[in-house]
């Protein structure tokens, strides 16, 4: 009894850890993002495992990285500029922006 109880906690254990990704994977799909980026290679925009190491350490990034998803920005990453992005909310962009920085 013991060890299906462990099972089951073990399986729980591992959605619980999943989900948060997954659910930020459904907010940059619902808010469009993912028509120009990826996760791990290059479109329109540049991934987000190339944008999370450009800005690793860099204590303001979440910051600015938040308020370029909704005001748009342009020359961080060549001639194509990222368009503003109205409908993300603020709390959203920040969801967004530590989702993106945590892809490693």
């Amino acid at each position: 009894m013991k060890r299906i109880f462990l099972v089951i906690a073990s399986l729980a254990a591992g959605a619980a850890v999943s989900t948060p990704a997954m659910a930020d994977l459904a907010l940059a799909t619902a808010k469009n993002c993912m028509a120009c980026h990826a996760v791990d290679k290059k479109l329109v925009g540049p991934s987000y495992k190339e944008v999370a190491a450009k800005y690793a350490g860099q204590k303001d990034a979440a910051d600015k990285l938040a308020a370029k998803v909704i005001k748009g920005g342009s020359g961080a990453w060549g001639p194509v500029p990222m368009p503003a992005n109205p409908q993300v909310t603020p709390d959203e962009a920040k969801k967004l922006v530590a989702w993106v920085l945590s892809t490693k």
